[in-house]
């Protein structure tokens, strides 16, 4: 069985997808790129306050759907400029760390939605 998980916290889709679907004890969210869910807009002020707005969004869908980032056993992270990686990387240390921590991909991409600097997917489990 699936279900979507959608939540007002975050931004809304801006395709024909969903924020995030729970199929059995899994959660996959979609990419999410630095939107502040309070005023649509993409956030100012480069890849730091992109990172950290990209993490606030999993969080509300992770909460909505009942689970934390100790829940997640993968990610995936699109970035604009490679060069931006250890910054991303330190961000997301914040958030993940707990004994084991999610596999990970991370890629430089040519373009992101809205021209973000970073989008991040992920995978979470609560079995």
């Amino acid at each position: 069985m699936k279900k979507e998980i959608s939540t007002s916290k975050a931004p809304d889709a801006i395709g024909p997808y969903s924020q995030a679907v729970r199929a059995g004890d899994f959660l996959y969210i979609s990419g999410q790129i630095p939107i502040d869910p309070k005023t649509g807009a993409l956030v100012e002020g480069g890849i730091e306050p992109q990172a950290n707005q990209v993490f606030q969004n999993l969080d509300a869908i992770l909460k909505e759907a009942g689970m934390s980032f100790d829940n997640v056993v993968k990610t995936t992270v699109l970035l604009a400029d490679m060069g931006d990686f250890a910054t991303v990387n330190q961000i997301y240390a914040q958030f993940f760390n707990g004994a084991i921590l999610p596999a990970r991909a991370a890629f430089q991409v040519a373009a992101l939605p809205k021209a973000a600097m970073v989008e991040i997917e992920l995978v979470a489990y609560q079995g």
